[in-house]
C-alpha cells in the first residue's frame, strides 16, 4: 500500500488501508484515515489531521506553514474531513496563530491549483473550480459553488448555496443563495439552479424570490429590507439569509455585502 520510493516520517499516524504512491513525502505529526489514498509526489506536513476516503491527487502540499508575514513559527494545525477529492497541486496551508486551525471538513471538492490560505474554513459539498485562491480568513458555508480562475479576498465570508462565476473578484460577503459575477462582482439573482438540486419546494423558492425582491430590488436600505423581510424568518432559509446579511452589515470585523447591479 505504500511505495518503496515514499519518505514517511517514523512519528507519522497512516491507518493501515492508506495507500501512498510513489515519491510521496509525509513529515511528522501527520495523521491520516482509513481508505485515503496520496498521490505521488504530494507533500505533507504536519500538524495536519486527514480524515477517511479521501483522494489527494499528485502534486498536492498540504500542512505547510502560513503565507503571512506574522507567522513565527506557532504550532497550527489543519483538519481535513472524510471523503474530499484533492485534485492536482492542490496547497492548503497551517492557521497562523498558536493552537489555530485552517478547516476543510466533508464530502467537498478542490480542483486541481486551487489554494486555501491560513485560517479557512470550508464546510461541506463544496465544489471549487480550477485555479481558485482563497486568502486567509475566508469562510465558505456548505453547498457554496466556486468558479475557476477567481480570487476571494481575506475575512470575506461566502453563504451556503451560492454560486460564484468563474474570473470574478470576491472582495465582500456573498449571501446565501445568490448568484455573484463579475469585475467588481456584483450579486446578479438566485442561484435557481442550487434550489433546484437541493430539493427546495415552490414555497421555499417562492419566498426566496420574495425575499430577493426585497433585498435587491427595491429602494429600501439593507436595514429596511431585513426589518421588512423579520416576518418571513419562520422559514428556517429566509432566517438564515438575514442572519447572515445582518452580521455582515453590522460587524465590524466582515467587509460588508457585494452589491446588487
Amino acid at each position: 500500500m505504500i511505495h518503496p520510493t515514499a519518505i514517511i516520517d517514523p512519528k507519522a499516524e497512516l491507518d493501515s488501508t492508506v495507500q501512498v504512491a510513489p515519491y510521496a513525502v509525509i513529515g511528522a505529526d501527520v495523521k491520516i484515515g482509513a481508505n485515503t489514498t496520496i498521490g505521488s509526489h504530494t507533500v505533507i506536513e504536519g500538524p495536519i489531521e486527514i480524515g477517511c476516503d479521501n483522494q489527494i491527487f499528485p502534486g498536492s502540499a498540504l500542512g505547510l506553514a502560513p503565507q503571512d508575514l506574522k507567522y513565527k513559527g506557532a504550532k497550527s494545525l489543519v483538519k481535513i474531513g472524510d471523503r474530499n477529492v484533492i485534485r492536482e497541486y492542490v496547497t492548503v496551508n497551517r492557521a497562523t496563530g498558536e493552537g489555530e486551525t485552517t478547516i476543510i471538513g466533508n464530502d467537498n471538492l478542490l480542483m486541481a491549483y486551487v489554494h486555501v490560505a491560513h485560517n479557512c474554513i470550508l464546510h461541506d459539498r463544496i465544489v471549487i473550480a480550477n485555479s481558485v485562491a482563497i486568502a486567509g480568513h475566508v469562510e465558505i458555508e456548505s453547498k457554496a459553488v466556486i468558479g475557476g480562475m477567481l480570487g476571494i479576498h481575506q475575512f470575506v465570508k461566502i453563504g451556503t448555496m451560492a454560486m460564484l462565476g468563474g474570473m470574478s473578484r470576491i472582495d465582500r460577503d456573498v449571501p446565501p443563495y445568490m448568484l455573484v459575477e463579475g469585475n467588481p462582482s456584483h450579486v446578479r439573482s438566485l442561484n435557481l439552479v442550487a434550489l433546484k438540486r437541493n430539493n427546495f419546494s415552490s414555497e421555499q423558492v417562492s419566498l426566496l424570490k420574495k425575499a430577493y425582491k426585497i433585498l435587491y430590488r427595491s429602494k429600501l436600505t439593507v436595514n429596511q429590507a431585513l426589518e421588512e423581510l423579520q416576518p418571513l424568518t419562520d422559514n428556517e432559509q429566509i432566517k438564515h439569509l438575514v442572519e447572515f446579511i445582518r452580521a455582515s452589515a453590522n460587524d465590524s470585523g466582515r467587509r460588508g455585502l457585494i452589491n446588487a447591479k
